[in-house]
Parts: C-alpha cells; sequence; structure tokens
C-alpha cells in the first residue's frame, strides 16, 4: 500500500494544515510548497495520473460488458480498493454532486468497499460490483465523457487570502467558479481547512443530501488519497450552489438561532469539553431530541455542550433519536408507493433513514472538522432530526417492536434467532424482524454474526439506492455507541431489510456467476 493512500499518510497529510493555512496560497507557490497534484489539476483538463485508464473504461465500457471485464481485472490481480478508487473519480468528474441518482451512487461506494471487508472469501467484491454497476449504468445515461460536470479549473484569477467568508458569499452568490478558486486554494494548503471552510455553507440548509454528501466525499480520500480531496469536495460545493436558487428565508432564520445559540453558550472560541456522559444522560437528551421541538433539540444540544460534555456524547444521543425515528415510521403512504417502495416500506428515502445517515454524517462532521464547526454540526444535528420527525407522514404511537411481536417469540438460542430473522426478512415482516432482533441484542448474544445475516440482503438486494449507505451508518453508529442502548440501531437496520426484500439488485446475478458463487 503506497504512501498516500494509507491511513498513517492520510493523517499526516492532513495534519500539515496550520502552517500551511497561514501561509497562503501565492506564498505556497513562491515556496514551492504547493502540492504539484493541485497546480495540475488548476492547469490541465481534469485528468487522474495512473488511475485515468480505469477511470475512462469505468465512463465508456457498456454496461453488458461490464461485469465480466471487471471481474477479469480482479482476477489479474486489481486490487478492490483501486477500483472503488477510480469509480469514484469516474462519478466525482461526470456528475459533480448534481445528479440525484449520482451522488446517491457516489455516497454508497465507500459503504460498499467497507463491506467487501466483512464479506465470506471469494464474495469480497459482489457489494463493490454492485454499486459499480450501478454507477456506470447512470454515467452513461447521462452523457458519459461528452457530459462530465467537472473540469479542470482555470488558474486565471488567484486566490491570494484564505477567507472561508468569502467561500460561503460566492456560494450564496450561486457563482460556482469564484467559489471552486477559493475552496482550491483552500485545499492547496491543507485539504482539512478546506472542509472546515466548505461546512458554514453545507450549515445553511439542513437537509440529508446536502449533510451527507461533505462526510462521504472527505471520507473517501482514504480510498482515493488526499491529492483527490478537491475533486471530491467540489462536488458539495457544487450541491450547495445549485440549492441556492431555490433560498428560502427561514434559512436566514435557522443562521440566526445557530448565532444565537453559540453567544448565549458562549461556545465561540471555545475547545470542545471532555466531560464523560453517564448512559442516563445520553438517553434522556437522546429523547429529548426525539420528542422536542427543533428549537428545544438545537437548545438542549447547545446547553449541554456549554457544561462540557464530550462532543461524542451528544453525537450518540442525536444517531439515538434518529435510530428510533425508524421503529416509529407508519411506512410510505399509497399516494407515494412505486415500484420499488410499496406502500408500508420504510426503506430508501423514507425519513428514518434519511434522519439517521444524516445524524451520522453530522457526528462524523463533528469529529473531523475544528472550532465553531464542531459545536454548530452537533447543535445543528440535534436542530434537524427533531425537525425530520414533523414531516408530513404517519408515526406509530409507539416504537417497534410491539409487545405482540415480542411475546410470539419463544426461541433464545443464536442459531434459532437468525433462522427466525431470516424467515422474517424474507416474507417483509418488519415487526417480526425488529422482534428477533432485539431478543438476540438482550441475550448479549455476539452482534458480528447479526451482522453477517443482515450485511447478505444489503448486497442482494436493490435498497433503492441506500441500502449500501444505511447498512454501513447503522455499523458505525452501533461500534460508536455505548453497549447499553446499541442495539437500537440494529434493531433498526432488521426493520429496514425485511421492508427491501424482494426487489434484487440489478447485475447481482451475473455477478454472483462471474465470480462463481452459488
Amino acid at each position: 500500500m503506497s504512501r498516500s493512500h494509507s491511513r498513517r499518510g492520510f493523517l499526516a497529510d492532513v495534519g500539515r494544515g496550520t502552517l500551511l493555512a497561514t501561509l497562503g496560497p501565492a506564498m505556497l507557490s513562491d515556496l514551492g510548497l504547493a502540492p504539484k497534484s493541485f497546480a495540475e489539476e488548476l492547469d490541465s483538463p481534469l485528468q487522474f495520473g495512473d488511475l485515468e485508464p480505469l477511470v475512462c473504461a469505468l465512463q465508456e465500457t457498456p454496461v453488458e460488458q461490464l461485469q465480466s471485464s471487471l471481474v477479469k481485472k480482479l482476477q489479474a490481480g486489481l486490487p478492490l480498493k483501486t477500483l472503488v478508487a477510480a469509480a469514484a473519480l469516474a462519478n466525482a468528474r461526470t456528475f459533480g454532486g448534481e445528479d440525484y441518482i449520482g451522488f446517491h451512487t457516489f455516497m454508497a461506494l465507500g459503504p460498499a468497499f467497507k463491506m467487501s471487508a466483512l464479506m465470506p472469501a471469494g464474495s469480497e467484491a459482489l457489494p463493490v460490483l454492485k454499486v459499480l454497476y450501478r454507477n456506470s449504468s447512470r454515467i452513461q445515461e447521462f452523457g458519459g465523457r461528452e457530459s462530465e460536470v467537472l473540469h479542470g479549473l482555470s488558474a486565471s484569477s488567484p486566490v491570494n487570502e484564505l477567507n472561508p467568508m468569502a467561500l460561503h458569499d460566492a456560494i450564496k452568490a450561486k457563482d460556482a467558479n469564484h467559489a471552486e478558486q477559493i475552496l482550491s486554494a483552500f485545499v492547496s494548503a491543507d485539504p482539512r481547512s478546506a472542509l472546515d471552510a466548505l461546512i458554514p455553507a453545507v450549515q445553511d440548509n439542513p437537509e440529508v443530501h446536502r449533510t451527507v454528501l461533505p462526510y462521504r466525499a472527505w471520507d473517501m480520500q482514504e480510498i482515493v488519497g488526499t491529492q483527490h480531496a478537491l475533486t471530491l469536495l467540489r462536488q458539495s460545493l457544487r450541491y450547495c450552489v445549485r440549492a441556492e436558487p431555490a433560498r428560502r428565508a427561514e434559512w436566514d432564520e435557522h443562521g440566526k438561532m445557530l448565532v444565537s445559540l453559540l453567544d448565549e453558550c458562549h461556545l465561540n472560541g471555545k475547545e470542545p469539553g471532555t466531560k464523560k456522559a453517564e448512559d442516563a444522560f445520553v438517553q434522556h437528551l437522546s429523547q429529548t431530541f426525539a420528542t422536542g421541538t427543533p428549537s428545544d433539540a438545537a437548545q438542549a444540544a447547545a446547553t449541554a455542550l456549554a457544561e462540557g460534555y464530550e462532543s461524542a456524547a451528544i453525537g450518540e444521543a442525536i444517531s439515538l433519536a434518529a435510530s428510533l425515528l425508524v421503529l416509529r415510521d407508519g411506512g410510505r403512504l399509497p399516494q407515494w408507493e412505486d415500484r420499488l417502495k410499496p406502500a408500508g416500506t420504510v426503506h430508501g428515502d423514507s425519513v428514518g433513514v434519511h434522519a439517521s445517515d444524516a445524524a451520522n454524517a453530522w457526528r462524523n462532521l463533528a469529529r473531523v472538522s475544528s472550532g465553531r464547526n464542531v459545536f454548530a454540526c452537533l447543535i445543528i444535528g440535534a436542530w434537524q432530526v427533531a425537525r425530520d420527525r414533523s414531516y408530513p407522514g404517519n408515526l406509530l404511537a409507539e416504537a417497534l417492536p410491539s409487545k405482540h411481536h415480542l411475546d410470539r417469540l419463544s426461541v433464545t438460542d443464536a442459531d434459532g434467532l437468525l433462522l427466525k430473522l431470516d424467515e422474517a426478512v424474507q416474507n417483509n415482516l418488519q415487526g417480526h424482524a425488529t422482534a428477533v432482533v432485539q431478543r438476540y441484542g438482550s441475550l448479549g448474544l455476539p452482534a458480528d454474526r447479526l451482522f453477517s445475516t443482515l450485511l447478505k440482503y444489503a448486497v442482494s438486494e436493490d435498497g433503492a439506492l441506500h441500502a449500501e449507505k444505511y447498512f454501513h451508518t447503522v455499523w458505525d453508529d452501533f461500534h460508536s455507541t455505548r453497549e447499553s442502548v446499541r442495539w437500537q440501531h440494529l434493531v433498526s437496520l432488521s426493520r429496514v431489510t425485511a421492508s427491501e426484500y424482494g426487489k434484487p439488485a440489478a447485475g447481482q446475478e451475473e455477478a454472483r456467476s462471474l465470480l462463481g458463487l452459488s
């Protein structure tokens, strides 16, 4: 593994920022410190060095020939990670964060690669091939190489001062070209400073795609390499710019609320606290987020941060409130059903799945950002999960599983419960699936076996663009939440899995055949 693609190299690269950001892009160039890859991206067509042939192949290979071609490359020794990196760059160059199916597919690539590490030997490529099939299909529907959104940036308007406010103003003015010039200057100094500069624009209008895309783009650097940080983050910038024509007055009201809370709680210029939170505190805070108004939720998060509680605990509470929303979702209403999402289902773009993905993104953006952004991400995350609960729909009075579902379950051993889970999923019995997983967790049985059972369906089923991302959201939230309450995340995943079963993913049958799997 090369240094640029290793975790150690990733952390070393982003740790340079304090010095470089203070020098500014003009002085960096004079001193010969500007990274060569960033300069090349500014001065030439958008190309990706050694990855370029593979990127082009993923854009141009007819979809009916794609999987056989990719399996041959893998069998010849091409690392799965390299294939995902090329797919991410092909997606970014084609769509630039401006196509609904396109950016959903980009956000599924990183989770699919991480899912591959959990797959049985010989089937590791299945989740990746699933998303690559969707990726190349959409690229070709979009127009392929002739319709690429991202191109190399012109260096004709140098940016001599790194000013986050200037980036925010350019986005609000819908000046994508100038905004990208400023973003590129930040990236050339330090990718982390670029993310910090971009986050205020993301916070303008808390909605799931605007929230999740920048975190998934940032996380993708561990696969693609920090030398492509600009390409990855440009997607989020362009998403924000395209949303500006629909800018509404409540965006500004929301911004005033955030500024007021930061001032009121004296969080500006303050370092995040280190006070440990008891389990009862996290559960109480989560209930506030899950039942209070958006303003009450934001106030509760800001107060907890002001009292010095560690930011990770606030993130736990936000994610728990979101997973509870999955378990209270009354299901898709008949007037909104479609072929992949019948009435009563809770997978795809349901309120609970969206809330969970957004909550996971906010807590991770708080983790990787700095300064004011740490507090702002968590305050907005709490506000957003409470707001999501108020969207039009039908919420159940009580969260699943019901007493009825639990009383009907008499099995208490791991093997028997996993068989019951398969039965519930394959019959779309959402309530029964949640009862099985809740019972499994209460008995202290091993979580890895349960994840493996649910993983196979996250790979085999279509999932309406959300299967991979949501599976990884739950995996991440489960492993970053205290043991006393974390099983709620897996209970939620079991419900979504039972909801999505019965709509096989395109290309999976062929992929299994090519890999020699039964």
